[in-house]
């Protein structure tokens, strides 16, 4: 097995351990969110808009399915939708700044325990993880894009 795919299957467990909080009932928290309402709100961004069909491709639902999820997180202000000035029926997804805090207060790492995790970094390693990250989460996009699992 390739030693690159070892330490990931090494380190990755340690991390989640270290930051994982028990999953989210949508009644036992102030935010209102269970896990998967979480999980939509992740896959959403403040700036980049999203048409709902390609989020619902993306995360492996019918529209019909996400369609009521929306609207719910419409209403809690979690999201907005944006109307496309070429096509006014189309509709792009943005996440709020109100949903940002939300998903991340109700997101399976404990964002107390990712802060301490990176507090034990300097700067420059602190760079180097997230970045990392982001690389790794950029190639998973774009492995479940190509494969057709989009979860």
């Amino acid at each position: 097995m390739n030693k690159d795919v070892v330490q990931i299957l090494h380190c990755y467990p340690q991390v989640y351990l270290a930051c994982h909080v028990d999953h989210v009932r949508r009644r036992s928290n102030e935010h209102g969110l269970s896990s998967a309402d979480s999980s939509i709100l992740a896959h959403l961004d403040t700036a980049k808009a999203i048409a709902a069909n390609e989020l619902a491709r993306h995360i492996g639902v019918r529209p019909s399915t996400l369609s009521a999820a929306l609207k719910r997180l419409e209403g809690l202000r979690y999201i907005a939708r944006e109307e496309l000035p070429q096509d006014r029926r189309r509709k792009l997804l943005l996440l709020t700044e109100h949903g940002q805090r939300a998903m991340a207060a109700t997101s399976v790492l404990d964002p107390k325990h990712v802060q301490k995790l990176l507090d034990e970094l300097g700067p420059f390693e602190r760079k180097r993880a997230v970045d990392g990250l982001a690389l790794l989460a950029r190639a998973a996009q774009r492995m479940r894009t190509r494969s057709g699992k989009m979860r």
